[in-house]
């Protein structure tokens, strides 16, 4: 079982690889869970939106679109990251592209771990559930 990243059709460069795996798998055992096969591909609007429209029926721009591959009680998915959402996302919420790259796999790997954000309850679930996670990136990071 593993995590790997990849990009497509963007130059972006994600730093801390392997503190990045360690971080998600950490928080993936916090739900008593496993990590399985994780696939985290940054990538840009357009790819995202092709994806959205032939998959999902959804003709618009997206931050994250993930992919369910979970057996039993191994996490496993292909996460599908905007690296252009993720640029704007930033700007607009006034963090760093790189918070808020974390807050997005982080996002991805909690719905692959059974997080819905579908209603008001739901996001602030999810919400509360990534804020946790974040809080435990640095000593990975060190």
């Amino acid at each position: 079982m593993a995590i790997h990243f990849h990009t497509i059709d963007t130059n972006h460069v994600l730093r801390h690889k392997n503190a990045l795996k360690r971080w998600i798998t950490d928080c993936i055992h916090a739900e008593n869970l496993k990590p399985g096969d994780l696939n985290i591909i940054l990538c840009s609007d357009n790819h995202l939106l092709e994806i959205n429209r032939e998959f999902l029926d959804h003709d618009y721009y997206t931050d994250i679109i993930t992919f369910n591959h979970n057996t039993q009680n191994l996490i496993s998915g292909d996460i599908f990251i905007s690296i252009d959402r993720v640029f704007e996302n930033a700007s607009t919420f006034e963090d760093t592209p790189q918070n808020e790259t974390y807050r997005v796999i982080i996002h991805g790997v909690m719905h692959l771990c059974g997080y819905n954000d579908k209603t008001k309850k739901e996001a602030s679930s999810m919400r509360k559930k990534e804020n946790d996670c974040l809080n435990r990136i640095n000593k990975f990071l060190k």
